[in-house]
C-alpha cells in the first residue's frame, strides 16, 4: 500500500490531544524527533520510558526518559508523552485535566497495564473520559499458541491463514468500558505503512503521543 498516512487529531473539546505516528515519520524511538514533533505543534523533548511488558506507570513532570514501565501520565501541560511500537498497541488517555500513554502487548494486557495507566490518572484528578488505540497487529496476523490464546478467551479470532489469533485491540476495548474508547489505524503486519517487528522490524518503532495543551 502507498501514499501519504497522517494521525493528527486535535481535539474539538477540552481534554488532552493526541498523534500516532507512522512508518513514514521514521524511527522515533531512536531517531530524530524533532521534523515529526515540529510537524505536530509539539516540544521536541519528550517524556519516555524503557519499555518492559509489565504494568508499572509512572507520573512525570519533565521530559527524559523515567526509568523501566510501560505507561506514564502528567498533568503538566505543553509535555509529551509518548511510548514506541511495533505490533503492539500504543494507548492515548484523554482528560481535562491530564494525559496518560500505555504500551501494551499481550503480556501488558494481561498485566493490566491499561488498568493502572487508568488509576494513575485518577490520582492526579484527571480521570480519563476517552482512550484511543493506535496501529496494533490485528487478529488477522497475530498467530498465537495456546498459552498465550489461554490468557484472552473473550478475544481469540482466526488469521487469515486460518490459525488462532488474539484481537489485542477487543480486549483493550473490553478493559476499558468506563470511556469512550476509539481506535486508529490498520494492522501493523499486513499494511506496509507501519513498521512490524513480526514482519521484520527488529529496531525501528513508531510513537503514540499525548500531551494537554
Amino acid at each position: 500500500m502507498t501514499g501519504t498516512l497522517r494521525f493528527r487529531v486535535l481535539s474539538r473539546d477540552k481534554l488532552a490531544q493526541h498523534t500516532f505516528s507512522a512508518a513514514e515519520d521514521g524511527d522515533l524511538r531512536s531517531g530524530d524527533r524533532f521534523s515529526f514533533s515540529l510537524g505536530h505543534g509539539l516540544n521536541p523533548a519528550w517524556a519516555t520510558v524503557e519499555q518492559v511488558h509489565g504494568s508499572d506507570v509512572l507520573v512525570v513532570s519533565e521530559p527524559g526518559v523515567g526509568g523501566e514501565a510501560d505507561g506514564l501520565v502528567t498533568a503538566t501541560p505543553g509535555l509529551p508523552l509518548a511510548v514506541f511500537t511495533a505490533d503492539c498497541l500504543g494507548v492515548v488517555f484523554e482528560s481535562e485535566r491530564a494525559v496518560g500513554v500505555a504500551h501494551a502487548g499481550w503480556r501488558g494486557l494481561d498485566a493490566g497495564v491499561l488498568e493502572a495507566t487508568r488509576d494513575r490518572m485518577v490520582g492526579l484528578g484527571g480521570a480519563p473520559l476517552r482512550a484511543i488505540a493506535g496501529p496494533a497487529i490485528g487478529p488477522c496476523c497475530f498467530e498465537v499458541g495456546p498459552e498465550v490464546a489461554d490468557r484472552f478467551p473473550r478475544s481469540l479470532g482466526t488469521t487469515s491463514w486460518g490459525t488462532v489469533s488474539v484481537d489485542l485491540v477487543g480486549e483493550a476495548r473490553r478493559r476499558l468500558t468506563d470511556m469512550s474508547f476509539e481506535t486508529e489505524g490498520g494492522c501493523t503486519r499486513c499494511d506496509d505503512r507501519y513498521f512490524s517487528f513480526r514482519n521484520g522490524d527488529r529496531t525501528k518503532r513508531m510513537a503514540a503521543v499525548g500531551w494537554i495543551r
